[in-house]
């Protein structure tokens, strides 16, 4: 399993953490797309490190067209010598019509649309190939020889697309070369549905599970006091209050028999009442969904669930832990 880091910082401090993280022995260093772009941060993190597998973790397929994300991917796989990988997701439907002002339906059907679409443009640069991609959603039948790059030399970028649900992850199983796994989600889900799931996917597509990549990030309480310990579980309780608010997120919920903890949560958020949310989440749903444990303990805890589910993986903490601590769980995982 590769194990991984993901950076969610200005641009002006990538640069560093991404020197740390190659310096660490990561395998690779995801950017988060929430106050700062992340392909920025690719190509800045590309110029100062010459190992490690830098991505996009994930990036707002849908407040892009296919054309421009195929530019952009394409760029930053070149300037990384062929270490991008992109990491898409769809976002849900409020982001995308009201903080990006794009249209959103179909999120599933889309996506699998945007991708193919995605490849198309890429195949035209590669093979020389008259660009004729029209389906419902999007339409790319124009490629001159002035906005022609040509073939990359080091290949495409993989794609690696997010997913809760049953429909956005057979998606990924049929188009895309990995899937990442949500924060939010438990052992039993991924076994159940999300691995079932990636398979059929992968049976639509002609392709096994062999080579396949699944980026799992599990939240990980803990501390090496119990006042770590105790910011740590309560600042993930927030967290999964949060998500868990979420429509998009109830399957994961109602696997366990807890929907009704959706709509109770969902209402709670409404009324911006988001600290006694946490409140709601007791140790049985965090610790299913979370891998709670002291730093000695983590790293079994955490093989133990998914080391037969992730190819690659990277820690989702909430509150800080020691250097030491956290280097030492990282190097009992790799």
């Amino acid at each position: 399993m590769k194990i991984d880091h993901q950076v969610d910082a200005p641009p002006q401090c990538v640069s560093d953490q991404l020197r740390e993280a190659e310096a660490a022995g990561y395998h690779g260093v995801w950017l988060l797309e929430a106050a700062h772009d992340p392909f920025l941060s690719v190509g800045l993190g590309a110029q100062v490190t010459s190992r490690v597998e830098i991505g996009t973790g994930i990036a707002v397929a849908f407040a892009r067209s296919p054309m421009t994300l195929a530019i952009t991917a394409n760029d930053l796989r070149l300037v990384s010598q062929g270490r991008f990988l992109l990491g898409l997701g769809s976002q849900i439907k409020p982001h995308i019509t009201r903080r990006f002002s794009m249209p959103w339906s179909h999120p599933a059907a889309r996506m699998r649309e945007y991708v193919l679409a995605v490849r198309a443009i890429w195949n035209s640069w590669h093979d020389g190939t008259p660009l004729q991609f029209e389906g419902e959603f999007y339409r790319h039948t124009l490629m001159t020889p002035m906005f022609d790059p040509g073939p990359n030399p080091y290949g495409n970028p993989p794609i690696l697309l997010a997913g809760v649900g049953e429909s956005m992850t057979g998606v990924a199983g049929e188009v895309a070369d990995g899937f990442i796994c949500h924060g939010f989600t438990t052992e039993r889900y991924l076994r159940e549905v999300t691995l079932p799931t990636l398979g059929q996917g992968r049976r639509r597509a002609g392709r096994s599970m062999e080579g396949y990549e699944i980026a799992g990030m599990p939240f990980v309480v803990t501390g090496t006091t119990a006042e770590e310990f105790a910011a740590a579980k309560q600042s993930t309780k927030e967290q999964i209050a949060f998500y868990a608010s979420t429509p998009a997120y109830r399957p994961v919920l109602e696997r366990h028999g807890w929907g009704e903890l959706q709509s109770q949560l969902n209402v709670m958020s409404k009324a911006g009442r988001w600290k006694e949310m946490a409140d709601v989440i007791d140790d049985e749903v965090l610790e299913a969904i979370a891998v709670v444990a002291e730093p000695d303990d983590a790293a079994a805890e955490i093989r133990r669930r998914y080391g037969d589910v992730f190819t690659r993986m990277n820690l989702y903490l909430k509150a800080p832990l020691p250097a030491e601590a956290l280097e030492s769980i990282v190097a009992a995982l790799r």
